[in-house]
């Protein structure tokens, strides 16, 4: 189907090119391909990143995401958690796969945490970082409107007023693609062996059942504690317990529940982040056993595929990171 197929791209385009929900629109946009609707062309970043953030793309589906407030006049309003909401997976034929949705979901959260730092102009945008301030390379133009003018890439912050100067050099397009070639081929002799151990991180990752067990050991302590306050409001409620005492006493008790609350959150979210890096892990691997053992030219698909990020040091050398944690300095 066609929808599919655009879908497919936007997916893409989004987390294998790198580009913003803003550059997709204004593509899809010039193209004059129309929206899901079929009615215009009128793309704009809201479509996006609702098709990006969709679980209908991978199978699922939220039930009761809206629901009619007033029968009478029909009026229908965003389910904020007014009434339950229900998941259903693979309630139909998926158009993106779950790891991949799940890729995307995860960018979407490493981007907005960025904030405006991030950036899609071009291929090296937001992974060429320096190693004096950790702030982004960019592409500047030098003697603009003249036969010496070319593009180079330097710290974006390097001329900050009131900050010392980066000591990072300025490096040509050519110097960065021709310093990854040789950082990748040094890497894939290897090959084998980045396969094996990416393999066995993949498995440590995966395995929460210690995390499971801890949270569920949270939620039990929870129940106690709200447990304990429901039988102190109904004790103070029978035989009107000392205020002071009460007050106490319920205070003790709140907070308690929250700092076990908040160490239940922090287990969560080591729990999310474990299955994040699991899943970037198993998209690396599955990429690198696609790409070619060594390259002789340039491949932009490969540098987004595998490349998390590379970092220009004072001697003009990059450390290129790869999605799986392995460092290669190429100089």
């Amino acid at each position: 189907e066609k929808e599919a197929e655009i879908v497919k791209k936007i997916y893409s385009d989004f987390l294998v090119k790198g580009k913003t929900p803003t550059g997709i629109a204004k593509e899809l946009k010039r193209l004059e391909i129309k929206t899901p609707s079929g009615k215009n062309n009128n793309w704009t970043t809201n479509n996006i990143i609702s098709i990006l953030t969709n679980e209908k793309y991978k199978g699922d589906a939220l039930l009761q995401k809206t629901f009619t407030e007033n029968y009478l006049d029909q009026t229908i309003i965003k389910n904020t958690g007014q009434i339950p909401q229900y998941y259903v997976e693979n309630s139909h034929p998926a158009i993106i796969d779950k790891d991949m949705w799940e890729l995307v979901q995860i960018e979407i959260k490493r981007r907005d945490n960025l904030g405006a730092k991030y950036s899609s102009s071009d291929i090296f945008a937001s992974k060429l970082i320096c190693s004096d301030c950790g702030g982004f390379y960019g592409k500047k133009k030098w003697h603009s409107n003249t036969k010496y003018e070319r593009f180079v890439y330097q710290c974006n912050r390097k001329f900050h007023k009131g900050k010392d100067k980066c000591m990072t050099p300025n490096l040509m397009e050519d110097d960065i693609k021709q310093k990854f070639i040789q950082a990748y081929n040094l890497t894939m002799k290897d090959k084998n062996r980045i396969i094996e151990d990416t393999t066995e991180i993949i498995n440590l990752l995966t395995d929460t059942s210690q995390l499971d067990k801890d949270i569920e050991t949270m939620n039990d302590d929870l129940a106690v504690i709200a447990e304990l306050v429901n039988r102190l409001i109904k004790e103070n409620s029978k035989s009107s317990i000392n205020l002071e005492e009460y007050n106490k006493k319920y205070e003790e008790l709140s907070l308690r529940y929250e700092r076990t609350k908040e160490k239940q959150n922090d287990l969560i979210q080591a729990r999310d982040n474990k299955k994040a890096q699991a899943l970037s892990m198993k998209s690396f691997l599955a990429n690198l056993k696609k790409v070619d053992d060594e390259l002789s030219d340039w491949n932009e698909y490969v540098w987004m595929l595998l490349v998390e990020s590379a970092t220009v040091h004072r001697d003009k050398s990059i450390s290129f990171k790869f999605h799986n944690g392995k460092e290669v300095i190429s100089r």
